[in-house]
């Protein structure tokens, strides 16, 4: 596989097709630096874009070009499953996996504590709230080293506090060099959190818009639509 130029990944005429009908086309060179967020309609194909990047799902059509690092990811959707035992075995276990070697109890722990988690390590991981089990899974992604960073929804049905909280880790990882891809309804975290913003309109993405261009002139009538459905222009 061809790896595409510079920090980014490209997707060439992608096409993806379940049940002979076409959910997803994609078109479009993704910068991997700061923070993407991926807005669009319910159903317009956001999750399926992410599952994509991360090599979960397959497409039926085009090239996909991962970039020069390979682009290893982590993807933390909505519902990370948790095993019945402490918060610190939870991180723990990521040791398993094929490609992490030498993780360090020194380093499940500094992870924790990146994520205001190091008071509850020894807490049943079931036990914790919505919003901690999503910094959890902050947590594990950034003990894998990702250069990318997937996030599905990440602050959904949180409260405003854990929503900030999880704001804060975000923004922190972005800092420390990660490349974060996240979905999102909220457009005022969009505009708090983007550095740029790829629009998804009835299965369709074909380009990258700088987010403050975005909202002052969407780059296309289905974007102009959207914004003015979900922020209320008159």
């Amino acid at each position: 596989m061809v790896n595409a130029p510079h920090n980014q990944i490209e997707l060439q005429n992608i096409e993806i097709i379940r049940n002979q009908k076409t959910i997803l086309t994609a078109n479009i060179s993704v910068p991997l630096k700061g923070i993407t967020a991926i807005i669009g309609p319910n159903g317009s194909g956001k999750t399926t874009f992410l599952k994509l990047v991360h090599g979960l799902i397959d497409f039926d059509s085009g090239n996909y070009l991962p970039g020069a690092d390979k682009l290893r990811s982590a993807l933390v959707l909505h519902h990370t499953p948790l095993i019945s035992a402490s918060v610190r075995t939870n991180l723990a276990i990521i040791r398993d996996t094929e490609d992490i070697h030498s993780i360090s109890d020194a380093d499940i722990d500094l992870a924790l504590a990146d994520v205001g988690l190091l008071n509850l390590a020894e807490q049943s991981a079931l036990k914790l709230s919505a919003g901690e089990r999503q910094r959890l899974s902050l947590a594990r992604a950034k003990l894998q080293n990702s250069k990318t960073i997937l996030l599905d929804e990440p602050t959904a049905n949180l409260d405003p506090s854990s929503t900030d909280q999880m704001e804060i880790i975000i923004k922190k990882l972005a800092g420390q060099g990660s490349s974060i891809i996240f979905t999102s309804h909220n457009l005022a975290q969009v505009e708090r959190l983007a550095n740029q913003i790829i629009f998804i309109s009835k299965g369709s993405c074909s380009e990258v818009t700088d987010k403050d261009v975005f909202f002052k002139n969407p780059p296309s009538k289905d974007a102009e639509s959207f914004l003015h459905h979900e922020l209320g222009w008159l």
